[in-house]
């Protein structure tokens, strides 16, 4: 399975997100604000990254640009995880360099299924 790195300030949100994750084998590395997310990026080089886009400090969409610009982490695919769901949301979600959007509440089913095609794609 995959190693797969959450970048949520949310403490109800990341325990859930954790334990569906962990249910499916994956194994999770987890940050609470954008420049832990970063860090840990950088030093572990996870396979996937999902990332809440309204962050205290930097945003998750800040983050994902310095991600997608940097060599080390270019090519990790990063999912948003958002509660944004306005019209032109996941647009300017994906213009940022996000590879795939999963709408907050979490519908596991969803959230699973999405997991596994971004990693199937990337060959993970």
């Amino acid at each position: 399975m995959a190693t797969v790195l959450i970048v949520e300030d949310n403490a109800a949100n990341m325990a859930l997100a954790t334990f569906l994750l962990r249910s499916a084998g994956h194994t999770v590395l987890t940050a609470i604000d954008a420049e832990t997310g970063l860090t840990v990026a950088r030093r572990e080089q996870p396979q996937l990254i999902l990332m809440d886009i309204q962050l205290p400090g930097m945003d998750g969409l800040t983050a994902t640009v310095l991600l997608k610009g940097d060599d080390l982490t270019r090519g990790i695919p990063v999912i948003a995880l958002t509660a944004l769901a306005m019209k032109g949301d996941e647009e300017r979600i994906r213009a940022a360099g996000c590879d795939g959007y999963i709408a907050k509440p979490l519908a596991y089913k969803d959230f699973l299924a999405t997991i596994s095609a971004q990693l199937a794609s990337r060959g993970g």
